[in-house]
């Protein structure tokens, strides 16, 4: 689809477009805080991008040829950059005139670039900076078989414009070109149609015909291989990852199978996945066609394959349908954690998929109860109001969780065949637009409440997306497997020794909901018990390690404060890292040890994570 009318909106809110709507159509221009474009008078449709990346100088020397859409008074185009060191500014070969923005910390500056309504494209050549914030430069040691040094982009939330000149917004599609030049020996991946084998002379070719929002752009190179994994999806690893990683993901085309059977076809071709050296600071990352992925979740038993499930769901609810801007970020996390546990039900039961509901339940009622005592209540609306402020803080339980719950209390209002149906029609309908939150209440009103005269009225709904915190009626999931858990734990309390315990069967989510469930009154031969008949200290499972870790430095247990320290320095991921410095941070001895660790770890850390540990530790 082009992207000519995406900024056409038919509901509450609509995009000033270059095709005029109809009489009876009402237009207004949604304002993207965190991007300094004005689409509505020049917006970018189409990227060519030329590169090389300089490992040497940790530096990508590019040209952007960006084409227009322009109004018919247009006088400008702006466009977001961070860092970028901009050498020219051209059209049709001739210099144009251009001129920078005053820097904001979170922003960066804006390019403004003077245009007729004739400018058809800008061609503008830059170099990156070394410190560019979506760019992760990785020595050999840093990397999984240290044959060579690494890169990888995280352009989520406004990164990219520290790589490429862009209008870097989530409202604003496009489609895009790229060929990139890498050092011999070395694969380029892009979020886009991609390679399965290493080019002879370094150089490599990438489409992406459907548009997408800018921070969707993502580019990897390093000394990676190709495994497939069926018609459609395949791993890229390092080699000594490569087998261990397909054999995680081994259900793949059966997740895809069972996405399309919820809500549709699966519009981006293929559906690969790249497994990432540890400094990765997400689970996981959307990116259409190569998903980004933390060695984290590979656990050796697909236990925690829920990731994957999720990545995918965001080929629907994010990619095909996106949050118009950073404030309605819970349209995009929301949908896809709903999405997501129906992909775990379709494949391994409701029992299974009620296990990960109960873990997000958790984790939203502690993040809620911690927002409210820091006086953020306003941080638990689903609705948010990140103007001024880095959307990143935007990325907590609120958009993921609650949004997931409010989904959820919706489906269980209206009945699922009712429901399913409905999100069907939204994802169809929309797909490849963008959505605020307004609209969505607009659509959701008349293409389900209204239409089935379903009993939910505009205040309920208001309670959920613009009220603190979780309605009283919001009904939280009880697994029947984690009260067997629950049991066990207080038959250990009450003193059955811990190698009685009935835990045979166990998946890593009940280890996980065990462990979380250790009372602060525990003592520390009491940890150490559980710690040598179950091996906590020592497990692979990345998601049971961290929360064990936290319970350690809330005991004291000092005998896993070896493996705290080297979890710390080797794995980037920001969901284990906050927990664990949080903790350490309460007492003067932990903000000791934390500052001593992270001086060795944070070279290791994306600017992600470092932006959220600095500020925890200053």
């Amino acid at each position: 689809m082009k992207t000519k009318a995406i900024f056409c909106f038919y509901a509450l809110i609509f995009f000033s477009c270059t095709e005029k709507t109809t009489n009876e159509e009402q237009e207004m221009t949604i304002q993207d805080p965190h991007s300094y474009a004005i689409p509505e008078e020049s917006k970018v449709t189409h990227l060519d991008w030329a590169a090389s990346v300089n490992f040497q100088n940790k530096v990508i020397n590019a040209t952007a040829v960006l084409h227009l859409e322009n109004s018919k008074d247009a006088a400008k185009v702006m466009l977001d950059t961070k860092g970028l060191n901009i050498t020219s500014v051209k059209s049709n070969g001739e210099d144009m005139d251009y001129s920078l923005g005053d820097y904001d910390k979170h922003l960066g500056r804006s390019l403004e670039v003077a245009i007729t309504p004739d400018t058809k494209t800008i061609t503008v050549n830059y170099t990156t900076s070394k410190a560019a914030e979506a760019l992760q430069w990785l020595d050999p040691v840093q990397t999984a078989d240290g044959n060579g040094p690494f890169l990888f982009t995280q352009s989520q939330a406004i990164l990219a414009r520290s790589w490429v000149p862009i209008q870097d917004s989530p409202g604003i599609r496009f489609t895009y070109n790229a060929t990139v030049k890498v050092p011999q020996g070395m694969m380029a991946l892009m979020s886009a149609e991609n390679p399965q084998k290493v080019s002879a002379d370094g150089q490599y070719s990438f489409k992406m015909e459907e548009p997408i929002p800018a921070y969707l752009l993502a580019l990897s190179v390093g000394y990676v291989e190709f495994v497939s994994l069926g018609e459609r999806s395949g791993v890229y690893a390092e080699p000594s990852v490569l087998d261990k990683a397909a054999y995680e993901f081994g259900d793949l085309e059966k997740m895809i199978t069972a996405a399309e059977d919820l809500y549709g076809p699966y519009k981006w071709g293929r559906y690969d996945i790249i497994v990432l050296p540890p400094s990765f600071p997400f689970g996981g990352m959307e990116n259409p066609r190569l998903t980004f992925a933390t060695p984290t979740i590979l656990a050796g038993d697909r236990s925690l394959t829920s990731l994957v499930a999720h990545e995918l769901a965001h080929s629907w609810s994010g990619n095909l349908v996106t949050n118009a801007t950073w404030n309605d970020f819970w349209l995009n996390e929301g949908f896809t954690v709903y999405f997501e546990h129906r992909i775990m039900e379709s494949l391994y039961g409701r029992d299974y998929s009620e296990m990960l509901a109960s873990l997000a339940a958790q984790d939203l009622q502690d993040e809620i109860a911690e927002m409210i005592a820091d006086d953020n209540a306003k941080d638990t609306h689903l609705k948010l109001e990140l103007e001024g402020r880095n959307p990143d803080d935007g990325v907590t339980s609120i958009a993921y969780d609650k949004g997931y719950f409010f989904l959820r209390y919706l489906e269980e209002k209206v009945g699922r065949e009712k429901w399913d149906a409905f999100v069907k029609q939204y994802f169809t309908e929309n797909a490849f637009k963008v959505m605020t939150t307004e609209a969505f209440i607009e659509y959701l009103e008349t293409n389900l409440i209204d239409k089935e005269r379903i009993n939910i009225g505009t205040v309920k709904i208001n309670e959920w997306i613009y009220q603190p915190g979780l309605p009283d009626d919001a009904v939280i999931p009880e697994s029947d497997r984690f009260e067997k858990v629950d049991k066990e734990m207080n038959r250990f309390v009450q003193g059955t020794p811990a190698e009685e315990l009935e835990s045979e069967e166990w998946s890593s989510h009940e280890w996980l909901h065990f462990v979380r469930a250790i009372p602060d009154t525990m003592k520390i031969a009491e940890l150490k018990e559980l710690d040598d008949q179950f091996g906590f200290t020592k497990t692979g499972n990345s998601e049971v390690l961290a929360a064990w870790l936290v319970q350690s430095v809330k005991h004291e247990y000092e005998s896993a404060y070896g493996r705290l320290e080297t979890f710390l320095i080797n794995t980037g991921r920001r969901k284990f890292l906050s927990p664990i410095y949080g903790e350490l941070v309460k007492t003067e001895a932990g903000t000791k040890m934390a500052r001593e660790v992270y001086e060795k770890a944070r070279p290791n850390y994306h600017f992600v994570a470092t932006n959220t540990i600095d500020e925890m530790l200053k």
